[in-house]
């Protein structure tokens, strides 16, 4: 009995410390989604580390974000073929890639590769400015960090998100129309696959798309500064930090997208 109830505490301080987390996370999103509606917040500092986290998560990434979109769209033709032929259903690939694609796994693979690429940078990057005591010096001069160093990274991983789940999706329907025409797909020509997957598209399914990039992509942001800004002073904080970073990172975008697509369809 003694065991059972330790064990039960011991549960209880962990989520109760999980929800403590959750709670700091969503307070810095919300100040930083405050600070980046307002002009003044947007000198030429701020505005230079947004155009460089642009590059190095959006840009530098879409050549990667691509060739995994094809590959996606390639594995769903192969099994929705496997399955509609059994049914004599070959006309149903383009609703089948809009619900597969466009409301899961588009959101979904193209946040798991930015924090992948990006967000683990982020979090090393802010852990040493923190270690060598640059943060420190920001703050002598009277500079917020929340301004200069978190604000352009979570908006240029929000943005990139965004923009690179758009090119996948498209990606994706691109080689799945193809391989389905390899495939022997009755897609009805180019036309008739458009008209299908635009048949199949509803007003919330952009809804979708847009709250599974953004929200998630803000939360990720800010959890990988978070814990960047958050290294002691011992250099062993650091792979600590982006360890977590990429672990909350990853909980957070699970959970957002369900809540996400039981919001939205049910």
């Amino acid at each position: 009995m003694h065991d059972f109830r330790a064990a039960l505490a011991g549960v209880g301080v962990y989520v109760s410390e999980g929800l403590r987390r959750l709670q700091y996370v969503a307070a810095v999103a919300v100040g930083v989604v405050m600070l980046a509606f307002r002009p003044r917040t947007w000198r030429r500092t701020v505005r230079a580390a947004l155009a460089r986290q642009i590059v190095l998560t959006g840009v530098q990434a879409t050549p990667f974000t691509t060739a995994v979109a094809l590959l996606v769209g390639i594995s769903i033709v192969v099994q929705a073929q496997l399955w509609v032929r059994k049914v004599g259903q070959s006309q149903l690939l383009g609703p089948i890639l809009v619900a597969v694609i466009v409301r899961e796994l588009g959101p979904l693979v193209v946040n798991m590769i930015v924090i992948g690429r990006s967000g683990n940078a982020i979090a090393a990057e802010l852990g040493y400015m923190k270690f060598n005591g640059e943060v420190r010096v920001l703050d002598a001069q009277g500079l917020d960090p929340l301004v200069y160093l978190v604000v352009p990274r979570v908006v240029a991983m929000t943005l990139c998100v965004l923009c690179l789940t758009v090119l996948f999706i498209a990606a994706s329907l691109f080689s799945g129309y193809l391989f389905g025409i390899l495939f022997g797909a009755k897609t009805g020509g180019a036309r008739g696959f458009l008209d299908s997957v635009a048949g199949s598209l509803q007003p919330m399914d952009v809804v979708n798309v847009l709250t599974k990039s953004l929200i998630p992509g803000v939360l990720s942001g800010v959890i990988c500064c978070v814990e960047g800004l958050g290294v002691g002073n011992t250099v062993t904080d650091i792979p600590q930090a982006i360890a977590r970073s990429v672990q909350q990172s990853v909980v957070v975008l699970f959970l957002t997208s369900a809540a996400i697509s039981v919001l939205t369809y049910l």
